[in-house]
């Protein structure tokens, strides 16, 4: 496989490349779908995750993606609803996702750490598999996300989307209206990410 040889052909073999993620270069949406008796009526949040970091690391002239590895933080209080509402919705979707769905005061960061990428391709468009753990309210949990991956000079860009249950990590179902709205358990969530090599 040549995706190490080609991101860094200029280094020398065995040398560590590091890629750093550039947030304000990237986007990443989390959209919550609504359901039950009122549902057409309802919300569907669509929420941007402002403040993350991150990096990935491989070395070059290796024949496969088995040393590679990504490690991305997100800090839980930078989610944001971007959908067209009133203040005071938004002030109270946000207030809710914070203190009931994430509990941000006891579990500040969200944790995506990945040992094991494999990957196809060739020049500098891949396909790549990521089988990680995520770490949301305390709780682990293994998440498989794919994505294409494009290198360009020194800096890479990674795109795609992935679904996630909230059940999964101890989230109790948010409701309004007396309970003829709820929000689905499962959520999409999308990216376009973003880094640059560090030299």
């Amino acid at each position: 496989m040549a995706y190490v040889a080609n991101a860094a052909s200029s280094l020398p073999e065995g040398a560590a490349v590091r890629y750093v993620i550039d947030a304000r270069g990237s986007s990443f949406i989390v959209q919550a779908s609504s359901t039950g008796l009122l549902s057409a009526f309802g919300h569907d949040p669509r929420i941007a995750i402002r403040d993350f970091q991150g990096d990935v690391e491989f070395s070059p002239g290796s024949a496969t993606l088995d040393d590679a590895r990504l490690m991305l933080r997100v800090r839980a209080d930078s989610l944001e609803v971007t959908d067209d509402i009133s203040e005071k919705d938004r002030d109270e979707i946000e207030r809710r996702m914070y203190a009931e769905v994430l509990d941000t005061e006891r579990f500040p960061d969200i944790v995506y750490d990945c040992l094991r990428v494999t990957g196809s391709g060739s020049m500098d468009r891949y396909w790549v598999a990521l089988n990680g753990e995520v770490t949301l309210r305390g709780v682990t949990r293994t998440l498989p996300i794919t994505a294409r991956l494009n290198l360009n000079g020194n800096s890479l860009r990674a795109s795609g989307e992935f679904a996630m249950k909230q059940s999964d990590f101890g989230i109790p179902p948010v409701t309004a209206a007396g309970g003829t709205i709820r929000l689905k358990d499962e959520l999409k969530c999308m990216f376009d990410v973003v880094a640059r090599k560090q030299e």
